[in-house]
């Protein structure tokens, strides 16, 4: 009995080890390479797979892009002294497993791409998110994001949030294109 208590111990620690590792991001260049995995995308944009997405590559690029674009801005515009931690098991769940569930969240009106997404609007977008991203390194720890299921996240938990959001929209477009 003592041995089976002993490895629950262990295995309760141990997750919560990793559940707090993988809470936060603190590399400042975190989204870099999913930004050029973006960028690649920008040719394929027009393309659609409605057994995957009911919306084109186009829709999940412009998404992406404004999510990080929006989020950063509040970041920025957050009011350090009024961060507050608070415990969410739906935050913990999906920043350490790194995976939202498809298809169970609706996007915010700030980040819905309209109904055609133009090139050049990519583009503005993309050098837009790579100043913002390279600028949350300057903010105090305690700028926050006030997210409508996680409730407050912290600089280096937002950056957490950015990297999952953005992979888990880079797989829908990969499925999309079949790849």
């Amino acid at each position: 009995m003592k041995r089976v208590s002993w490895v629950l111990s262990f295995l309760v620690v141990g997750v919560t080890i990793i559940s707090i590792r993988n809470n936060r991001q603190d590399d400042p260049h975190f989204l870099d390479g999913q930004l050029l995995e973006i960028e690649n995308y920008f040719s394929q944009r027009d393309v659609e797979n409605t057994a995957v997405s009911q919306a084109n590559v186009a829709w999940h690029l412009d998404h992406t892009l404004k999510t990080i674009n929006r989020i950063s801005e509040r970041l920025r515009a957050s009011n350090p002294e009024e961060y507050h931690s608070q415990f969410n098991i739906q935050r913990i769940v999906v920043h350490t497993s790194g995976t939202i569930p498809r298809g169970r969240a609706q996007s915010p009106q700030s980040v819905r791409p309209p109904n055609v997404v133009q090139l050049d609007s990519l583009q503005l977008q993309l050098t837009e998110a790579r100043q913002n991203l390279s600028a949350i390194s300057s903010l105090d720890e305690n700028a926050f994001f006030a997210h409508p299921v996680f409730d407050h996240l912290d600089r280096d938990q937002t950056r957490r949030f950015l990297e999952i959001h953005t992979n888990h929209h880079l797989k829908i477009i990969k499925d999309i294109l079949g790849e």
